[in-house]
C-alpha cells in the first residue's frame, strides 16, 4: 500500500471531523474572498459611475464633496453657479459639450436632476456606455420626466403616468415635503439599468424646474397660485445650476481648461478631474477596507485555529494507529506527512466550498445590492491577489498543523501500542 493510499484511507476514516474542519475553513474562505470581491467590484462600480467626462465644474467647494453631489447624488450643495456661467464654459472654443445639473427637488426619497437633452447623448458610464431607454424617450415637452431603471421598478411606473415632484430633498428628521402637486409631469421615457447611482434619479428639464417654483417663495408656495398652462407660457430661462460635465475637444487642453475655470472672475467657480478625484476618494476609505480584510483575516485565523485544535484532538485518537506505522518502519518524516496531507485535503476542500459558498451568496444577494445601493457584483474566479491569498492560508495552515505532526512523531512508541 502507497503512502498516499494509505493517508487517504485514514482521512476517509476520520471523515466527519475533517468535514467540519473543511466547512469552517470554506465559510472563512468565502467571508475573505467576499470581502475582497466586494471591495473591488465597489472599487470597479465607482470608478464606473461616469465616464469620457474631462472635467466638473461648479460652486467653489471641496473636490470630493463636488464628485458626491453631482455624480453620485450624495449630500447636498453649499451652493449653484450661475446659468450665465454654464452658458460661458459652453461657448468656450475648447469645449465639446457641456451637460448642466440642477439639483434640489425629489420624488418620494429619489433625486430629480434638472439638465438638458444633451445629458442624454453625451453621458457615458462604464468607459463607454451610452444611455438608452427600456421604453419611451427624453423629454420633449415642459411637464414630461424620464425615470432611472430602479424609480420605474421601485414604484411601478411606466410610460404615460402622471407623477408629482415634491420641493426638497427628505432627511432623517424631514419625512414630508412639500409638493408641486398643481404641476403634474408626464413619465416619457424610462432608462435601462445601468449600474449606476443614475439608475435612483429622476431628469427632467431646466426650465421645467423653473417653471414649477415660478409660485414659490423662501422655499414654500405662494398664496398666488399660477397653472400650469401658465407657468408653461411663462417659464423663464434659468437662473443658476448646480454643477456642469464637461468633455473637451482635446485631453491636452484640460489642466488649461481647469485653471481658466478656477480663474473665473464673475464668479468662484472651482473645475475637478472626475477620475482624479475618484482616486482621492477611494484613497481615504482606505483604512475601511483595511478594517474590513483585517475582519476577514481574523476570521480565517480562527478557522485555522480550529483546524490546529482538531488536529490535536485527533492525534489522542490517533495514539494507536501512529505507534502501528511506526513499528512497522514509517520514519517520523512520514507521520509528519500524514498530518500536512491531511490539513492540505481539507484546504482543498475549505476553498473549493468556499468559492461555491461566495457564488451562491453573490447571486442571491446581487439583486438586493443593485436595488438599494446601486452596486453591481457578479462572481468572478479568483484572480492573482486572491491565489496569492490561499496559498499563504495554505502555508500557514501547514505551518500550524507541523506542531501535532511533531508531536505524534515523537510519541513513546511502547505506551501508544498499550491498549
Amino acid at each position: 500500500m502507497t503512502f498516499l493510499t494509505l493517508a487517504l484511507k485514514s482521512a476517509w476514516h476520520r471523515k466527519t471531523p475533517m468535514l467540519l474542519a473543511a466547512i469552517s475553513v470554506a465559510i472563512s474562505v468565502a467571508l475573505l474572498f467576499g470581502v475582497d470581491t466586494l471591495r473591488k467590484q465597489a472599487k470597479e462600480n465607482f470608478l464606473n459611475t461616469v465616464a469620457q467626462t474631462d472635467l466638473i465644474a461648479g460652486p467653489r467647494t471641496g473636490p470630493v464633496n463636488l464628485l458626491l453631489y453631482s455624480v453620485f447624488h450624495l449630500g447636498q450643495p453649499t451652493n449653484n453657479m450661475g446659468y450665465d456661467s454654464y452658458q460661458y464654459i459652453k461657448s468656450h472654443p475648447q469645449v465639446d459639450w457641456a451637460i448642466p445639473l440642477s439639483l434640489g427637488d425629489s420624488h418620494r426619497g429619489y433625486r430629480v436632476i434638472g439638465t438638458e437633452a444633451v445629458f442624454f447623448e453625451h453621458y457615458r458610464y462604464a468607459e463607454a456606455h451610452r444611455l438608452t431607454f427600456e421604453s419611451g424617450q427624453a423629454f420633449h415637452d415642459l411637464y414630461e420626466v424620464v425615470l432611472g431603471a430602479e424609480v420605474a421598478r421601485a414604484l411601478g411606473y411606466e410610460l404615460g403616468d402622471r407623477i408629482i415632484l415634491s420641493h426638497g430633498v427628505p432627511t432623517h428628521a424631514q419625512t414630508h415635503l412639500p409638493a408641486h402637486d398643481n404641476k403634474p409631469f408626464r413619465v416619457a421615457g424610462i432608462l435601462k439599468p445601468t449600474g449606476t447611482p443614475l439608475d435612483r434619479t429622476l431628469q427632467t428639464s431646466l426650465r421645467a424646474l423653473e417653471a414649477i417654483h415660478l409660485d414659490w417663495q423662501s422655499g414654500r408656495p405662494s398664496p398666488l397660485q399660477l397653472s400650469s398652462e401658465l407657468t408653461r407660457k411663462l417659464a423663464p430661462e434659468p437662473k443658476e445650476v448646480t454643477a456642469v460635465m464637461i468633455g473637451l475637444t482635446s485631453k491636452v487642453q484640460t489642466f488649461r481648461m481647469q485653471r481658466q475655470i478656477n480663474a473665473y472672475r464673475a464668479e468662484p467657480l472651482m473645475a475637478i478631474l472626475p477620475g482624479a478625484t475618484l482616486a482621492r476618494f477611494w484613497q481615504s476609505l482606505r483604512h475601511i477596507e483595511q478594517a474590513f480584510m483585517l475582519l476577514s483575516w481574523g476570521v480565517f485565523v480562527a478557522a485555522l485555529t480550529g483546524i490546529l485544535i482538531s488536529l490535536l484532538n485527533n492525534l489522542q485518537q490517533r495514539r494507536h494507529e501512529i505507534a502501528l506505522l511506526r513499528a512497522i518502519g514509517m520514519h517520523p518524516r512520514g507521520i509528519l506527512g500524514l498530518f500536512w496531507l491531511d490539513t492540505v485535503l481539507i484546504m482543498l476542500a475549505g476553498l473549493g466550498l468556499g468559492l461555491f459558498l461566495l457564488q451562491a451568496a453573490l447571486t442571491l444577494s446581487a439583486p438586493w445590492l443593485l436595488d438599494h445601493y446601486g452596486l453591481h457584483v457578479q462572481f468572478q474566479w479568483p484572480d492573482m491577489a486572491q491565489l496569492r491569498m490561499a496559498g499563504i492560508a495554505i502555508a500557514v495552515a501547514l505551518l500550524a498543523s507541523t506542531l501535532p505532526g511533531w508531536l505524534a512523531a515523537r510519541q513513546n512508541l511502547q505506551k501508544g501500542l498499550q491498549p
